[in-house]
């Protein structure tokens, strides 16, 4: 099978296509035949020997966690049915023509939806939901969503407009403002200007009551200034580091300050229930992942180059091509 493969930490450059034989299931596993592989910026991170203690890679490795295709193979002790089954599978890799998961790392794709869609919920609809939950967006109230055109982002502008809430998106370029705009945000802001959370805290009178960072970094952290007193942060942004928001302010304003990637990985348990989720709002169509680039596999380099740049309006998915035997 074609595959991705990461032989040195580094640049985009060490993502190297390849020959491997055909993984075979073990007892419990299944192999999937991706049609669709999940990309996000966690990827890039990874590749180049970012976080090591805490997502242990061993060299050479398969980048990627997951994605969407047919079941071709089963293991010792998986139910035959499994064979031939449209499934996504949140795993260890994916950048691949097939993959190995386990038979509780897969779930069926609901009837209709493409391999596209359900690929881009994988891990950008578990920490959406994850988010959201978190953050509890209430009818009427004022939420400011940053990074607002990325993968887990456009989702929560999403899920909050369902909720009822009034959205500021804050993104980088015109191209993503129009993305928020079409997706229900009622106030854009672009972050690259130096008095943009002026400008929020002039939308919104006086500052939103929730904000959901997908940005991380400087720029996270400036955005806790976008809130009104009593308001609440939920920040998941790793680009340039989390955002490291002033513990003392927050208590002085009477802000409930949320963390949650920096507290700890998900359970198995819990990103599955959450990615049901994701995938149940979607087939309902409350959901809908802007899926802005698609790469063949040869061109992985290609996509990491383009989420560094932060040139991709929405979601990247690589496209292997393998969906049965």
């Amino acid at each position: 099978m074609r595959a991705i493969q990461v032989a040195a930490f580094g640049g985009p450059e060490v993502l190297s296509p390849v020959e491997l034989h055909d993984p075979a299931p073990g007892p419990g596993q299944v192999v999937v035949g991706m049609a669709a592989a999940d990309v996000i910026f966690l990827d890039t991170l990874l590749r180049s020997g970012w976080g090591r203690d805490f997502f242990p890679r061993e060299l050479p490795y398969i980048p990627g966690g997951g994605g969407s295709g047919e079941v071709v193979a089963v293991g010792e002790g998986v139910d035959p049915a499994w064979a031939g089954r449209r499934v996504v599978a949140r795993t260890g890799t994916g950048y691949a023509e097939r993959v190995v998961a386990d038979v509780d790392e897969i779930m069926p794709i609901p009837d209709g939806m493409t391999f596209e869609t359900a690929a881009a919920l994988v891990h950008d609809g578990t920490t959406a939901i994850m988010m959201e939950r978190l953050g509890a967006a209430q009818k009427g109230e004022w939420v400011l969503v940053t990074a607002a055109a990325g993968g887990a982002g456009s989702l929560l502008v999403q899920l909050a407009v369902d909720a009822g809430a009034r959205v500021v998106a804050a993104a980088s370029s015109d191209a993503k403002l129009a993305q928020a705009r079409e997706l229900g945000a009622e106030v854009t802001v672009d972050y690259t200007r130096p008095d943009w959370v002026e400008r929020v805290r002039e939308a919104t009178g006086g500052g939103a009551a929730l904000v959901y960072d997908g940005a991380g970094g400087p720029l996270g952290t400036a955005a806790l200034n976008a809130l009104a007193d009593g308001g609440r942060f939920v920040t998941y942004g790793t680009a340039e580091g989390f955002a490291a928001p002033d513990r003392e302010l927050a208590a002085r304003r009477d802000l409930r300050v949320f963390t949650p990637l920096a507290d700890g990985r998900p359970t198995r348990e819990a990103a599955h229930e959450r990615l049901a989720l994701a995938l149940e709002l979607a087939a309902e169509g409350r959901l809908r992942p802007a899926i802005g680039a698609t790469y063949p596999l040869e061109r992985a380099a290609d996509a990491h180059r383009a989420l560094a740049a932060r040139t991709t309006v929405g979601k990247s998915l690589l496209l292997p091509g393998a969906t049965g035997a």
